[in-house]
């Protein structure tokens, strides 16, 4: 019971940092920009439905059998792994950034949305590393004990987010495919034994709400990280090593 009080209360750190944030972005309504995405507290439904569902998982007898249910099902169906997830799951960002520079403008700035996807991903990296130290929740495959929640998860449905963010207004096809390709990375990751139902649940929520909060709390970022300072150039890369790959950002200004 401790463990799970002690992912309760990153949950609530969480928020409460995002929504102390968002009262000081907001406050001065002055230097709200045109582009600004304002909290509302009904965009909190759905992540906050799906982080729910995976903390409730963690104990509920009955989502404990349908984890077992759809892993059993999964793995009469399995010829062989497609570790395809590894990469998968930065394509919704990736998809965010290559939009934009193929003449599909996004509503943000890069570097608006430079700032946006790291501060998303810092928050969602903080929340999910330390759940995971704290969880103690072993993998369908018993490899490990860090489980919960699923972190490749997480990444897909932070960059989904973001797509749907910038591209909605032009398209809300856009943002379904970011997170038609995030699904998928949830899927894969069940599909090679290294996550339940309930790990990628509460991941996707991690996910959404870290760049929901990126956006909402943008205006203190920049003001923290950007003031006075006119001229910004950003390089996205990606990179393969061994054990997988990633994106690079570089950072001039």
């Amino acid at each position: 019971m401790i463990e799970i009080q002690n992912m309760k209360y990153f949950i609530l750190i969480l928020l409460f940092w995002g929504l102390h944030g968002v009262a000081q972005t907001s406050s001065d309504s002055l230097q709200l920009k045109d582009n600004a995405i304002l909290f509302k507290p009904k965009k909190l439904i759905i992540p906050s439905t799906l982080i729910t569902f995976g903390i409730v998982g963690l104990e509920s007898h009955s989502l404990k059998d349908l984890n077992g249910e759809i892993r059993e099902e999964i793995n009469e169906h399995i010829d062989e792994k497609i570790t395809i997830d590894d990469f998968l799951q930065y394509a919704p960002f990736a998809a965010t950034f290559a939009l934009d520079w193929a003449g599909i403008p996004a509503k943000h700035t890069l570097k608006e949305r430079i700032l946006v996807a790291a501060t998303s991903h810092v928050i969602m990296s903080a929340t999910v590393i330390s759940i995971k130290k704290t969880g103690r929740v072993m993998r369908p495959d018993g490899s490990a004990n860090n489980s919960f929640p699923s972190g490749h998860t997480a990444t897909a449905f932070a960059g989904a987010e973001m797509a749907w963010q910038e591209y909605k207004d032009v398209s809300p096809w856009y943002g379904i495919g970011a997170f038609t390709l995030a699904a998928g990375t949830g899927f894969f990751r069940m599909y090679n034994d290294r996550h339940w139902l309930t790990d990628v649940a509460a991941g996707a929520g991690i996910g959404i709400l870290s760049t929901k909060i990126a956006y909402w709390t943008l205006s203190l970022t920049q003001e923290i990280f950007f003031k006075n300072k006119q001229e910004f150039t950003g390089i996205i890369t990606p990179f393969y090593q061994e054990n997988g790959g990633g994106l690079s950002m570089m950072l001039q200004y």
